[in-house]
């Protein structure tokens, strides 16, 4: 037997992931994203979702681009963390001995500790309620050499 429940979002668990944004090293900062995921194969796209009331937020609608990294184990306590508290008060990056590395095509840095990195520019911006979705084309994508076939390149 099944019983009706209020309208959630009942689709767990969801990853987390490093959001990393700002458009010159002042204002470089991370943001923790568990509502994060594909939407589009061909053109690649992604998208995020932010509550506007997050410090990343007016960095990401200022510069118009972000990138998704990608955690690992290794990187569980930072990914934690950086979504605990807020770049207003933290220097996220430096706190969590992350390193802001340079992007092949957007501004926002890459984490230079992830295995994989997702250079993404908005394309648009969609105000839902309590988070705003970020509809994004991915313009280049990093990844770490162990990850690909060198016979393939895939």
């Amino acid at each position: 037997m099944k019983q009706d429940w209020k309208p959630g979002t009942m689709i767990y668990p969801l990853p987390a992931v490093l959001v990393s944004c700002g458009g010159d090293p002042s204002e470089y900062n991370l943001l923790t994203v568990s509502w994060v995921g594909t939407i589009c194969t061909n053109p690649p796209m992604c998208y995020i979702s932010v509550r506007p009331e997050r410090h990343s937020y007016p960095v990401i609608t200022k510069n118009m681009e972000f990138v998704i990294n990608l955690t690992t184990r290794d990187m569980a306590f930072a990914t934690d963390w950086c979504g605990v508290v807020s770049g207003r008060d933290h220097t996220k990056f430096e706190e969590m001995k992350l390193t802001p590395g340079k992007s092949s095509v957007v501004r926002a840095p890459l984490v230079e500790e992830s295995p994989l990195c997702i250079e993404c520019r908005v394309k648009e911006i969609l105000r839902l309620g309590s988070h705003d979705m970020f509809i994004s084309d991915v313009v280049n994508v990093r990844a770490d050499d162990r990850f690909i076939d060198p016979e393939t390149g895939a």
